[in-house]
Protein backbone atom coordinates (compact mmCIF):
# COMPACT_ATOMS: atom_id res chain seq x y z
CA UNK A 1 0.00 0.00 0.00
CA UNK A 2 1.36 3.72 -1.16
CA UNK A 3 0.60 6.54 1.75
CA UNK A 4 1.18 10.07 0.93
CA UNK A 5 2.00 12.58 3.74
CA UNK A 6 1.92 16.42 3.80
CA UNK A 7 4.52 17.55 6.47
CA UNK A 8 4.17 21.17 7.79
CA UNK A 9 1.73 22.46 5.30
CA UNK A 10 0.89 26.53 5.53
CA UNK A 11 -1.87 26.51 2.60
CA UNK A 12 -5.39 24.66 3.31
CA UNK A 13 -5.90 24.53 -0.38
CA UNK A 14 -2.78 22.69 -1.33
CA UNK A 15 -3.88 19.72 0.79
CA UNK A 16 -6.69 19.53 -1.39
CA UNK A 17 -4.93 19.87 -4.13
CA UNK A 18 -2.55 16.51 -3.13
CA UNK A 19 -5.71 14.90 -1.99
CA UNK A 20 -7.71 15.37 -5.23
CA UNK A 21 -4.57 14.22 -7.13
CA UNK A 22 -4.69 10.65 -4.84
CA UNK A 23 -7.90 9.90 -6.11
CA UNK A 24 -6.91 10.50 -9.59
CA UNK A 25 -4.08 8.51 -9.39
CA UNK A 26 -5.67 5.54 -6.96
CA UNK A 27 -4.38 6.34 -3.61
CA UNK A 28 -6.45 7.26 -0.91
CA UNK A 29 -4.61 7.53 3.11
CA UNK A 30 -3.97 10.61 3.44
CA UNK A 31 -1.49 11.67 6.37
CA UNK A 32 -0.76 15.18 7.84
CA UNK A 33 2.17 16.28 10.05
CA UNK A 34 1.34 19.50 11.94
CA UNK A 35 -1.73 20.51 9.35
CA UNK A 36 -3.60 23.92 9.33
CA UNK A 37 -7.29 23.66 10.12
CA UNK A 38 -8.94 22.07 7.60
CA UNK A 39 -12.26 23.87 7.34
CA UNK A 40 -15.12 21.36 5.65
CA UNK A 41 -16.15 24.61 4.38
CA UNK A 42 -12.75 26.14 3.64
CA UNK A 43 -10.41 26.34 0.78
CA UNK A 44 -9.04 22.80 1.31
CA UNK A 45 -12.31 21.26 0.21
CA UNK A 46 -13.03 23.54 -2.28
CA UNK A 47 -9.97 22.16 -4.03
CA UNK A 48 -9.93 18.02 -3.33
CA UNK A 49 -13.04 17.71 -5.91
CA UNK A 50 -14.63 14.25 -5.66
CA UNK A 51 -11.86 13.74 -2.64
CA UNK A 52 -13.47 15.65 -0.12
CA UNK A 53 -16.14 12.80 0.46
CA UNK A 54 -13.33 10.25 1.30
CA UNK A 55 -9.34 11.01 1.58
CA UNK A 56 -10.08 14.65 3.31
CA UNK A 57 -12.22 14.00 5.73
CA UNK A 58 -10.58 10.48 6.44
CA UNK A 59 -7.37 11.90 6.39
CA UNK A 60 -5.66 11.13 9.76
CA UNK A 61 -2.78 13.68 11.80
CA UNK A 62 0.28 11.80 12.64
CA UNK A 63 3.62 12.19 13.82
CA UNK A 64 6.79 12.43 11.96
CA UNK A 65 8.43 9.98 13.97
CA UNK A 66 4.76 7.90 13.01
CA UNK A 67 6.27 7.90 9.42
CA UNK A 68 9.60 6.79 9.75
CA UNK A 69 8.58 4.30 12.33
CA UNK A 70 6.03 2.36 10.40
CA UNK A 71 6.50 2.62 6.16
CA UNK A 72 8.89 2.59 3.85
CA UNK A 73 9.33 6.45 3.14
CA UNK A 74 10.24 8.67 -0.05
CA UNK A 75 10.77 12.19 0.32
CA UNK A 76 9.92 14.24 -2.26
CA UNK A 77 12.60 17.52 -2.40
CA UNK A 78 13.39 20.19 -5.16
CA UNK A 79 16.54 20.34 -3.54
CA UNK A 80 18.96 16.91 -2.96
CA UNK A 81 21.78 18.43 -1.60
CA UNK A 82 23.38 16.10 -3.97
CA UNK A 83 27.42 16.54 -4.02
CA UNK A 84 30.93 14.57 -3.47
CA UNK A 85 31.94 16.32 -0.26
CA UNK A 86 28.62 16.82 1.08
CA UNK A 87 25.30 15.16 0.78
CA UNK A 88 22.50 14.30 2.98
CA UNK A 89 21.03 11.47 0.19
CA UNK A 90 22.44 10.18 -2.63
CA UNK A 91 21.35 9.64 -5.43
CA UNK A 92 17.94 11.07 -6.20
CA UNK A 93 15.52 9.12 -7.95
CA UNK A 94 13.18 10.71 -10.85
CA UNK A 95 9.30 9.58 -10.19
CA UNK A 96 9.57 7.27 -12.89
CA UNK A 97 12.38 5.54 -11.67
CA UNK A 98 10.84 5.32 -8.04
CA UNK A 99 7.39 3.86 -10.29
CA UNK A 100 9.89 1.25 -11.25
CA UNK A 101 11.54 0.41 -7.72
CA UNK A 102 8.22 0.54 -5.85
CA UNK A 103 6.67 -1.97 -7.76
CA UNK A 104 8.88 -4.40 -6.07
CA UNK A 105 8.61 -2.86 -2.66
CA UNK A 106 6.79 -5.46 0.11
CA UNK A 107 6.16 -3.03 3.29
CA UNK A 108 3.95 -0.21 2.70
CA UNK A 109 5.17 2.88 1.36
CA UNK A 110 4.74 6.55 2.48
CA UNK A 111 5.36 9.09 -0.57
CA UNK A 112 6.32 12.48 1.49
CA UNK A 113 6.04 16.05 1.01
CA UNK A 114 7.28 19.13 2.51
CA UNK A 115 6.57 22.41 3.03
CA UNK A 116 6.03 25.29 0.46
CA UNK A 117 8.31 27.64 0.64
CA UNK A 118 11.31 25.09 2.33
CA UNK A 119 10.40 21.73 1.63
CA UNK A 120 11.54 19.15 3.94
CA UNK A 121 15.11 19.94 6.66
CA UNK A 122 18.34 17.97 5.69
CA UNK A 123 17.17 16.42 9.17
CA UNK A 124 14.07 15.22 8.18
CA UNK A 125 15.60 14.28 4.59
CA UNK A 126 18.53 12.01 6.20
CA UNK A 127 15.48 10.27 8.57
CA UNK A 128 13.87 9.07 5.19
CA UNK A 129 14.79 5.87 3.02
CA UNK A 130 14.91 7.11 -0.11
CA UNK A 131 14.74 10.60 -2.05
CA UNK A 132 12.97 11.55 -5.32
CA UNK A 133 13.23 14.96 -7.27
CA UNK A 134 11.62 16.37 -10.32
CA UNK A 135 13.73 17.06 -12.54
CA UNK A 136 13.37 20.34 -13.54
CA UNK A 137 14.99 23.73 -15.33
CA UNK A 138 18.57 24.59 -13.46
CA UNK A 139 17.73 27.84 -13.23
CA UNK A 140 13.81 27.12 -11.56
CA UNK A 141 13.49 24.03 -10.31
CA UNK A 142 11.60 24.76 -7.50
CA UNK A 143 7.62 23.49 -7.74
CA UNK A 144 4.42 24.30 -6.14
CA UNK A 145 3.75 21.64 -3.74
CA UNK A 146 0.63 20.89 -5.40
CA UNK A 147 1.86 20.68 -8.74
CA UNK A 148 5.00 18.43 -7.78
CA UNK A 149 2.69 16.26 -5.65
CA UNK A 150 0.37 16.04 -8.94
CA UNK A 151 3.39 14.95 -11.38
CA UNK A 152 4.72 12.37 -9.19
CA UNK A 153 1.52 10.42 -8.10
CA UNK A 154 1.05 10.75 -12.11
CA UNK A 155 4.26 8.55 -12.16
CA UNK A 156 2.97 6.00 -10.01
CA UNK A 157 -0.36 5.26 -10.95
CA UNK A 158 1.64 2.70 -12.93
CA UNK A 159 1.59 0.77 -9.26
CA UNK A 160 -1.59 2.46 -8.42
CA UNK A 161 -4.10 2.31 -10.49
CA UNK A 162 -5.30 -1.17 -11.93
CA UNK A 163 -7.55 0.02 -14.89
CA UNK A 164 -6.37 4.13 -16.35
CA UNK A 165 -9.21 5.91 -18.77
CA UNK A 166 -6.42 6.32 -21.73
CA UNK A 167 -6.99 7.67 -25.06
CA UNK A 168 -5.75 4.74 -26.55
CA UNK A 169 -9.11 2.47 -24.66
CA UNK A 170 -10.85 5.19 -26.14
CA UNK A 171 -9.87 5.24 -29.52
CA UNK A 172 -8.15 1.40 -30.02
CA UNK A 173 -5.79 0.74 -32.91
CA UNK A 174 -6.81 -0.63 -35.87
CA UNK A 175 -6.61 -4.43 -36.20
CA UNK A 176 -3.86 -5.95 -38.31
CA UNK A 177 -6.48 -7.46 -40.76
CA UNK A 178 -7.64 -4.41 -41.42
CA UNK A 179 -3.99 -2.63 -41.68
CA UNK A 180 -3.34 -4.99 -44.06
CA UNK A 181 -6.24 -4.35 -46.43
CA UNK A 182 -5.24 -0.77 -46.33
CA UNK A 183 -1.64 -1.47 -47.12
CA UNK A 184 -3.39 -3.61 -50.09
CA UNK A 185 -5.48 -0.44 -51.04
CA UNK A 186 -1.96 1.68 -51.31
CA UNK A 187 -0.75 -1.25 -53.90
CA UNK A 188 -3.51 -1.08 -55.55
CA UNK A 189 -3.60 2.74 -55.87
CA UNK A 190 0.11 2.78 -56.74
CA UNK A 191 -0.56 0.61 -59.72
CA UNK A 192 -3.66 3.19 -60.45
CA UNK A 193 -1.22 6.03 -60.47
CA UNK A 194 1.28 4.39 -62.24
CA UNK A 195 3.88 4.44 -60.12
CA UNK A 196 7.13 3.57 -61.31
CA UNK A 197 8.40 0.03 -60.66
CA UNK A 198 11.56 0.33 -59.35
CA UNK A 199 9.96 3.24 -56.77
CA UNK A 200 7.03 1.38 -55.74
CA UNK A 201 8.55 -1.54 -52.91
CA UNK A 202 10.35 1.57 -51.26
CA UNK A 203 7.36 3.42 -51.31
CA UNK A 204 5.28 1.01 -49.98
CA UNK A 205 7.90 0.30 -47.55
CA UNK A 206 7.87 3.80 -46.24
CA UNK A 207 3.87 4.08 -45.97
CA UNK A 208 4.36 0.62 -43.77
CA UNK A 209 6.54 2.78 -41.29
CA UNK A 210 4.22 5.85 -41.66
CA UNK A 211 1.54 3.38 -40.42
CA UNK A 212 3.28 1.89 -37.86
CA UNK A 213 4.69 4.86 -36.34
CA UNK A 214 0.93 6.56 -36.62
CA UNK A 215 -0.83 3.36 -35.13
CA UNK A 216 -3.96 4.67 -36.33
CA UNK A 217 -7.32 3.45 -34.98
CA UNK A 218 -9.63 1.47 -37.13
CA UNK A 219 -11.79 4.32 -38.15
CA UNK A 220 -9.04 5.99 -39.50
CA UNK A 221 -7.29 2.83 -41.47
CA UNK A 222 -11.24 2.36 -43.04
CA UNK A 223 -11.37 6.31 -44.00
CA UNK A 224 -8.10 6.16 -45.93
CA UNK A 225 -8.51 2.72 -47.28
CA UNK A 226 -12.09 4.49 -49.09
CA UNK A 227 -10.18 7.78 -49.87
CA UNK A 228 -7.45 4.81 -51.55
CA UNK A 229 -10.16 3.17 -53.03
CA UNK A 230 -12.14 6.06 -54.55
CA UNK A 231 -9.44 7.68 -55.71
CA UNK A 232 -8.42 4.86 -57.83
CA UNK A 233 -11.54 4.29 -58.99
CA UNK A 234 -11.66 7.63 -60.44
CA UNK A 235 -8.04 7.40 -62.09
CA UNK A 236 -9.35 4.32 -63.90
CA UNK A 237 -12.49 5.89 -65.05
CA UNK A 238 -10.60 8.92 -66.66
CA UNK A 239 -8.77 6.68 -67.89
CA UNK A 240 -11.38 4.85 -69.70
CA UNK A 241 -12.79 8.11 -70.84
CA UNK A 242 -9.36 9.04 -72.38
CA UNK A 243 -9.16 5.74 -74.25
Amino acid sequence: MISVAVVDAETPGNVGTIARSMKNFGLSELLLVDPPELDPDGEAYGFAGQAREDILPNAREVSFDHLTENYHTVACTATTNEGDANHVRFPAKTPRELADSLGEVDSDTCIVFGRERVGLTNDELSRLDEICSIPAAGEYPVLNLGQAATIVLYELRTVTVERTQHPEELHPHADQRAVDGLHEEFTRFLDAVDHPDEKRQKTRRMFRRVLGRARPTGREVSTLRGLFRSARTKITRLDSDDE
